[in-house]
């Protein structure tokens, strides 16, 4: 027996037309959930940290009134003095000063010193420059050559090899005598100490003079310690 069946009842023949219908809503779905999905992401960069909203203050610029200067009070008016010349006839009242001489009383006077500044002696005065220098017997030369005989290097000095050149100033005296040799330029103290020796070993020197009178003159020697 064969079987028949309607056109519309066969679903057979519609089955792959179905099928396709159900990939196409399967695809539109999954695409419509993806760009949904992609459309609602959003990033933000939001910390909760807000940036203060800073208001400016208009100050109102205030004008200050100058201040009025009171005007100088005025003038106090001048008194002129008037002199009245009294009549012949009036009567004056004499006033008489009593000197001190009609009371015998003794008239006190005091005395006030002047104070007059005491010139300093040339005898006592050191001067820096005379007329006439002081001078070493026989001269410059001669000075050296006392200070190159009579001058002893010192052991310590050597051994260290110090040398050079030692400033010894000191006063020559109205008789020729040296004294307060000191030491204005140092090299090494054991070196200074001999310079000084050989100064105070000198002998007296001719004086200076100023106005033709001997004074106490201040002089400059070096004395210099050289290794051979």
């Amino acid at each position: 027996m064969e079987v028949k069946k309607s056109p519309k009842a066969d679903l057979e023949g519609k089955k792959t037309t179905w099928l396709l219908v159900g990939f196409v809503l399967i695809l539109a779905a999954m695409f419509v959930a993806f760009e949904w999905t992609e459309r609602d992401k959003q990033v933000t960069t939001d910390t909760g940290i807000t940036e203060p909203i800073f208001e400016e203050e208009m100050i109102p610029i205030t004008e200050q009134e100058e201040q009025k200067q009171a005007p100088p009070p005025p003038e106090a008016p001048k008194v002129e003095e008037v002199l009245q010349i009294a009549e012949n006839d009036a009567n004056v009242e004499e006033s008489t000063i009593q000197s001190s001489e009609e009371n015998n009383q003794a008239v006190g006077i005091k005395y006030v010193p002047v104070e007059v500044e005491e010139e300093e002696p040339e005898e006592q005065q050191i001067f820096q420059v005379v007329e006439e220098m002081p001078e070493f017997p026989g001269g410059m030369a001669e000075c050296l050559k006392f200070i190159g005989k009579n001058i002893k290097y010192p052991t310590i000095a050597q051994e260290n090899g110090v040398q050079g050149r030692v400033i010894i100033q000191f006063v020559v005296n109205q008789d020729g005598s040296i004294v307060d040799p000191v030491v204005m330029r140092s090299v090494d103290p054991y070196l200074d100490k001999e310079a000084l020796r050989v100064i105070k070993m000198m002998p007296k020197w001719k004086p200076g003079k100023q106005r033709g009178k001997a004074v106490r003159v201040k002089y400059t020697v070096p004395v210099t310690f050289k290794l051979q």
